[in-house]
């Protein structure tokens, strides 16, 4: 592998593409040249010649130096903070803050700055250096630039310096059953869980266990058309949720319906056809459930509905109308944009507003879906608190959307074409991951002042007290895979991590929401300081909990502000992980870079430290049975001083089966488990209301966050 030239590395530092980086093993790993050019035509930026590059790497200069303000200004609450403004050399700058209040301030102080002028051809552009006050209120502010009686404005973002627990949480504990929704049904849902099924799941653990939220699988929407898209974490949109969650009969209007009976007919033989299948068929349970939602959405809609319904449409404004717009294109043309007629792969080509003209009903049932969807995830979180939950439904907000959906089409233009996102090898994924995932390009979401991430983080904590972001280390740099290349060959991408923590913590704010980051995997140890400093909770998963030797982490040392579980979706079960499903399942599946014996050599190694952990403390004894160890390992859970405990609604029943497989699609049914008990038994929410096991479990995790010396017991 030839080295890569001095000018392609100084092209890639610029964009923030890592030549080298560190692997899971600590080994420094250098990266092929293909790779950094690929990566760096997905920014669009030229680098496949030597003159390319040069010529690249002028233009980058003066780009920058054309700017007269950067694209965005980032500020912390209480911290002074500074910014650049280039004028032509010698003119006077006169700035003022226009603040979301509507109030002015002028005066800024400017710094002391000796960068020499930039001669851009025609003339020479020198730079100033400003102070953003410390005083500035939170929020989104507007910066203004007069010189010669033109003026350029540029978005400003103060946010907290530290994003505060809410006040309804204090400095309590709490536990919360994490649920994947589609997987629990009970009698009344369609072939798949729902809203009405997770208002239910949530009182009964409030009320009956003292839970203080229910962590939800991502609620984001999938394409309306088969065979739908089974991961909650490949969505076709991040800013809108899936209506295969709404409970039909929940809908106000369905009371006027004229043929309510069919429709629970229709249920039923749905039900029953569920109950035969060994997995989820979300397609069947879709087209039962569109239908009769057609039915509902012709009902008459009272004035004060038709109201309601219009506020909604004008606060989600053009997102909305381009989301319908592609849903129903989408039913016409199939859920691959790429595959439809040139003419409408675009949202802004005037073909697409005459197809919408054309077919305003159909735009407007998807546009009513989301509306009677905000409805009843509003009734959710809302009956959760009064259930009495200092949080609520803490949210899961996926890492990225399916290449060929609703956001890619909309925001085409702030996407990456031509890489995907992903995930370098590690311990349990030692082939890498690809996610597929177009990533967002960090230069056009600052040119758009981070507008469409915003809005992403404004949906996921719209219905909720608390926010779990997929694998948060995509906020500081991302693994981005080429097209046709293979995981291993990939790269990271730096974004401005300053602005995207910024605007999580500042929406959070304002929503009154705690912030959960998913940091486990390949981590630079200064990102979860960082994170900490920043009043964002990480997360510990207890098999991944290791000391320098490399044995468990004792339970003094996890870390307080964190969400702590024994297991995660992309495990086993605990019942199964301690059968070595998980070694198992991906030997069959060709996913072990090693030998099966010594992967469960080691695995069996690593379970019995594990075990020897927990009798050292006391919570074991010699010869348990799975049920004690289970109870076990959760009541560890309470030895640490975690502020968020977390207990796996497939724990609580004793699941043995996995719901996803990372690295997999088609050879294993990822996504499709039906919840069931231990002996393979499809349970219900009815069932698991009045389950033994779910119960003990539940109250172990009342116990260990109410009991006085929590930390230290």
């Amino acid at each position: 592998m030839t080295s890569p030239s001095s000018a392609l590395l100084e092209l890639a530092r610029r964009y923030g593409v890592a030549p080298e980086f560190d692997d899971w093993t600590g080994r420094r790993t250098s990266v092929a040249e293909s790779t950094l050019v690929a990566v760096l035509e997905a920014l669009g930026v030229a680098a496949g010649t030597e003159a390319d590059r040069i010529d690249s790497l002028t233009a980058h200069d003066r780009q920058y130096w054309q700017r007269s303000l950067p694209p965005i200004v980032l500020g912390r609450a209480t911290v002074a903070s500074s910014f650049w403004v280039h004028v032509t050399h010698g003119d006077p700058v006169e700035l003022t803050l226009l603040l979301e209040d509507g109030t002015e301030r002028s005066g800024l102080r400017q710094l002391e700055n000796n960068r020499p002028p930039y001669d851009l051809g025609d003339r020479l552009i020198g730079e100033a250096t400003f102070e953003l006050p410390a005083d500035l209120p939170l929020g989104y502010h507007r910066l203004r630039l007069r010189v010669d009686g033109s003026h350029t404005e540029t978005p400003v973002v103060i946010s907290p310096a530290t994003l505060e627990p809410p006040s309804r949480l204090g400095r309590r504990r709490a536990w919360g059953l994490a649920v994947q929704l589609y997987s629990i049904r009970s009698q009344n849902s369609w072939g798949t869980g729902d809203l009405t099924d997770l208002t239910d799941l949530a009182v009964w653990s409030a009320a009956a266990h003292g839970a203080g939220f229910v962590l939800v699988n991502p609620l984001h929407a999938a394409a309306p058309t088969a065979p739908m898209e089974p991961s909650p974490y490949l969505p076709t949109s991040r800013r809108f949720g899936n209506p295969l969650y709404l409970r039909v009969e929940a809908i106000p209007e369905f009371a006027a319906v004229r043929h309510r009976g069919r429709l629970r007919g229709s249920r039923l033989a749905l039900n029953k056809r569920a109950d035969r299948h060994a997995t989820i068929d979300r397609d069947a349970a879709w087209l039962a459930k569109r239908a009769a939602l057609e039915e509902v959405y012709r009902v008459e809609r009272s004035t004060g509905r038709e109201v309601a319904y219009a506020a909604y449409r004008a606060r989600q404004g053009r997102s909305l109308e381009d989301f319908a717009i592609w849903c129903a294109l989408a039913e016409q043309y199939g859920a691959d944009w790429h595959d439809w007629p040139h003419a409408l792969r675009h949202p802004d080509a005037p073909e697409v507003a005459a197809f919408a003209t054309a077919n305003a009903h159909a735009v407007d049932f998807h546009r009513w879906l989301q509306w009677v969807l905000d409805d009843q995830l509003t009734a959710a979180q809302a009956t959760a608190v009064q259930a009495g939950m200092a949080l609520g439904v803490m949210s899961d907000l996926a890492v990225g959307v399916d290449p060929d959906g609703a956001d890619a089409w909309s925001l085409q233009d702030v996407l990456a074409l031509g890489v995907s996102a992903g995930a370098p090898p590690d311990e349990f994924n030692q082939l890498g991951q690809d996610w597929s995932q177009p990533p967002w390009r960090p230069d056009r979401l600052a040119e758009q002042a981070y507008e469409p991430f915003r809005a992403v983080v404004n949906m996921a904590l719209r219905h909720a007290g608390g926010v779990r972001i997929d694998h948060i280390i995509g906020m500081f740099r991302l693994w981005w895979i080429p097209k046709g290349a293979a995981p291993t060959e990939g790269t990271y991408v730096r974004y401005d991590h300053e602005a995207m923590i910024g605007i999580i913590a500042l929406e959070a704010h304002r929503a009154g929401a705690l912030v959960v980051g998913e940091d486990l995997g390949t981590v630079e140890p200064w990102v979860r300081d960082y994170l900490h400093e920043r009043g964002l909770f990480g997360t510990s998963i207890l098999w991944f909990e290791s000391d320098e030797a490399g044995g468990p982490l004792p339970a003094e040392r996890w870390r307080e502000y964190c969400l702590s579980s024994v297991t995660t979706h992309d495990l086993p079960p605990t019942s199964g992980y301690l059968a070595g499903e998980h070694v198992r399942l991906r030997e069959q599946l060709g996913l072990l870079t090693r030998p099966a014996e010594q992967e469960l050599a080691s695995d069996r190694a690593a379970q019995a430290a594990w075990l020897e952990e927990l009798r050292r403390v006391g919570l074991l004894g010699s010869d348990p049975d799975t049920d004690q160890v289970v109870s076990a390992l959760y009541r560890y859970l309470g030895r640490t001083p975690s502020r968020l405990l977390a207990l796996s609604l497939a724990d609580a029943v004793g699941e043995v089966r996995t719901q996803n497989q990372p690295g997999t699609t088609d050879e294993y049914p990822n996504w499709r488990i039906p919840l069931a008990g231990p002996d393979g038994r499809r349970l219900l929410l009815e069932e698991v209301f009045v389950d033994p096991r779910a119960a003990a479990l539940c109250d172990v995790m009342a116990a260990i966050t109410t009991h006085v010396g929590r930390a230290g017991m």
